[in-house]
């Protein structure tokens, strides 16, 4: 068998503007998208939108071009229901924690995602995927983890692109997920993912349109040269 050629170097290439139309449609992703709890319809997803969902979190940037993400494709409703039990779990938890209005406010929210949504994906960090000393991690051994978090976005505005909804779920416990799916100890688990269709989406973010948090005013969140420096 003959050993794949060897890919030529690639120089740089022209880092040109993208046309009005491309620049607006990157930023009416950013703008419009949104965190789907409930809202998705039982179609199941086409395996090439799919492909093409994962091939954008992959190309997302990453620490030391390290890539220590893995994607678990989940469509098992079995495995979808120990997923939701674990939630469950766990949301109970969550309520308690909040007080007289605001727990009644946080049981109004339907989280139903994991059982509504067609495909599930569990988004991992491999810390041993580039060897023990990564370039860029050297000093911070969250980059790792951070660079996973970018492929999680990068996903999500593929998504809303295509017309997909997609709810990440954080509410459970680690050992939970990581027993159901077999995740190893080393491996973190960094995000679960509900994805499916949608038929409509908030003009805002919900828990905005909902009454439990605002956005805030972003010139109260910018300092010039040190920290609260406005």
């Amino acid at each position: 068998m003959r050993p794949d050629p060897v890919a030529e170097p690639q120089g740089p290439v022209a880092a040109s503007p993208f046309s009005t139309e491309e620049r607006d449609a990157v930023y009416k992703a950013i703008e419009t998208r949104r965190d789907v709890r409930d809202q998705f319809l039982p179609d199941p997803l086409p395996d090439d939108l799919v492909g093409r969902l994962l091939g954008a979190a992959h190309a997302a940037p990453s620490v030391g071009f390290m890539q220590p993400w893995n994607f678990l494709l989940i469509r098992d409703r079995d495995v979808l229901q120990g997923a939701w039990e674990a939630f469950a779990r766990a949301n109970e938890e969550a309520a308690a924690l909040f007080a007289d209005e605001r727990q009644a406010l946080y049981r109004s929210l339907k989280l139903e995602g994991i059982r509504k949504a067609p495909l599930s994906i569990c988004v991992t960090c491999d810390p041993d995927r580039a060897g023990p000393v990564v370039l860029g991690r050297t000093h911070n051994p969250r980059m790792d983890v951070y660079s996973t978090v970018c492929a999680v976005q990068n996903l999500w505005l593929a998504a809303r692109a295509e017309g997909v909804g997609v709810g990440w779920v954080s509410i459970f416990h680690d050992r939970d997920v990581r027993a159901l799916l077999g995740i190893p100890e080393r491996v973190e688990i960094v995000a679960w993912l509900c994805l499916g269709y949608v038929s409509e989406l908030y003009d805002q973010p919900e828990l905005a349109a909902k009454g439990w948090r605002q956005r805030l005013p972003l010139e109260d969140l910018v300092f010039r040269d040190r920290w609260g420096n406005r």
